[in-house]
């Protein structure tokens, strides 16, 4: 699905199409690295910076508005159940997070697993009322993390040897 929606977004170019992938709530960087390297055949050089500026471009707005906007598509009723069990994982995962606080956050973000992004960060730390600029900080740390377990991910260890 997501390939041939990023085959689809190659029309208005490679760089374009990563960093609209990577914006992406759920997919995010850990969708557009591997769709870059691997299906645009782009350098990591060119798709990692790339994959960073569209996952962090949206988490400000998602730091001050997200909680609202969660509520919001909750309300509608197609989304209902989806913004329910969203929400109660987020809440199982906060604990987690409130132990080690920006730490945490940063390790949040860093896995890279399903539902454990730069959203999903942004609304946690929304959630834990942290400080706006401590969060950004955390969730920023932990996309570059994730974006170079993604690269080695996406080439294999020894491939990534061979990068450089």
């Amino acid at each position: 699905m997501f390939d041939s929606l990023f085959q689809w977004l190659l029309g208005a170019g490679r760089e374009l199409a990563v960093v609209i992938i990577s914006m992406v709530p759920l997919v995010e960087l850990r969708g557009a690295v591997p769709l870059g390297v691997m299906a645009a055949g782009m350098p990591w050089y060119e798709v990692l910076p790339l994959a960073y500026l569209g996952n962090l471009l949206p988490i400000p707005f998602a730091l001050f508005f997200g909680e609202k906007v969660l509520d919001w598509v909750g309300t509608l009723r197609p989304f209902t159940g989806f913004v329910t069990r969203y929400k109660a994982k987020l809440e199982s995962k906060k604990d987690q997070v409130t132990k080690y606080a920006r730490i945490g956050l940063f390790l949040f973000v860093a896995v890279p697993l399903p539902g454990t992004g730069a959203w999903s960060g942004a609304l946690i730390a929304t959630l834990l009322e942290m400080p706006k600029g401590k969060a950004l900080l955390s969730i920023a740390g932990g996309v570059v993390a994730a974006g170079l377990i993604m690269l080695v991910a996406s080439n294999g260890v020894l491939g990534v040897a061979s990068l450089f």
